[in-house]
C-alpha cells in the first residue's frame, strides 16, 4: 500500500502559515517602526548639526569655533551635541568629510558627463574649482581653517586630497590608456594638478587674488599640456600608423 508524502498535513500547514505570518508581523511589529523612525530622525539631527558646525567652523577656525555656539544655532544643548559626536575634533572632522563628500560627487558627476577621459579629468577640477569660488568660506573650511590642531588636520585634510586625487587619477589613467597623453606616474601627475588648485585658491583666499572659478582656463590649459604627449610621441605615432 502507497502512501502519498505530497499531502502535507494540517498541522504542517498550520505551522508553515504561523511562521510566515509571524515574519511579516515581525516586519510591520511597532518595534521595528520606531526603530527605523528613530534611526531617521538621528540622521536628521546629525545632518541639523553638521549644517551648524560648518558655519561657525567656516566663520571662525577650528580654535575659536564655540559648541556652545552651535548648540545655539541647533537649539541643542552641549550633552546633545557630545551624543552625536563626541569630541570638537569629531566633529570639525565630519564636516570636512560632509564636505569632501559634496566636492566628490560633484566632481564626478561633471566628468560623467565628459566625451573622453581627458575631457573628464578637466571637468573633475573645473568642477572643484568653480564650486571652492562660489562658497568661499567652504575653501577656506577645506584648506586653511584647521591649522591650530596641528598634525591631526593635515593628515585629515591629506586624506581628503587623496579623494579628491583619486578622481582625477581615474581618469587619466583612461585617458593614458586611449593614448590621449603620454605614459605617465598618473598619480603624481593627479598631486601635482590638485597642488595647483591648492595654490591658487590660498593666493585667492589671502592675497585676493583672482577666484579659482575664473583661473580655471588657464590653470586647465596649464595642466592639461603637462600631461599631453611629447611631440617625439607624435612623430612616433605618425610613422607607425
Amino acid at each position: 500500500m502507497s502512501v502519498d508524502c505530497s499531502t502535507k498535513t494540517p498541522a504542517v500547514e498550520w505551522t508553515r502559515t504561523n511562521r510566515l505570518v509571524g515574519r511579516w508581523n515581525r516586519k510591520l511589529s511597532p518595534q521595528n517602526t520606531v526603530s527605523e523612525s528613530s534611526t531617521l530622525q538621528r540622521t536628521q539631527t546629525r545632518e541639523r548639526i553638521l549644517e551648524a558646525a560648518e558655519t561657525v567652523f567656516a566663520d571662525n577656525g577650528y580654535h575659536d569655533a564655540l559648541i556652545d555656539e552651535i548648540g545655539k544655532r541647533t537649539s541643542m544643548s552641549k550633552g546633545g551635541l557630545y551624543f552625536h559626536f563626541p569630541s570638537k575634533e569629531d566633529l570639525f572632522f565630519a564636516v570636512m568629510d560632509r564636505l569632501a563628500n559634496k566636492l566628490v560627487r560633484r566632481a564626478e558627476k561633471a566628468a560623467g558627463k565628459a566625451e573622453s577621459p581627458l575631457e573628464a579629468a578637466e571637468a573633475a577640477l573645473d568642477a572643484v574649482l568653480s564650486a571652492l569660488s562660489v562658497q568661499k568660506r567652504l575653501a577656506r573650511l577645506l584648506i586653511t581653517q584647521g591649522y591650530s590642531m596641528g598634525n591631526a588636520f593635515e593628515a585629515k585634510r591629506a586624506e581628503m586630497f587623496d579623494r579628491f586625487a583619486g578622481v582625477i587619477k581615474k581618469h587619466l589613467d583612461e585617458a593614458a590608456r586611449a593614448r590621449q597623453i603620454d605614459q605617465i606616474d598618473t598619480d603624481l601627475a593627479s598631486r601635482v594638478w590638485l597642488g595647483a588648485v591648492n595654490e591658487v585658491v590660498v593666493h585667492w583666499l589671502f592675497s585676493g587674488g583672482t577666484t579659482p572659478k575664473n583661473a580655471a582656463p588657464d590653470l586647465k590649459k596649464f595642466l592639461v599640456q603637462s600631461v599631453m604627449p611629447s611631440e617625439r610621441a607624435e612623430l612616433d605615432e605618425v610613422k607607425i600608423s
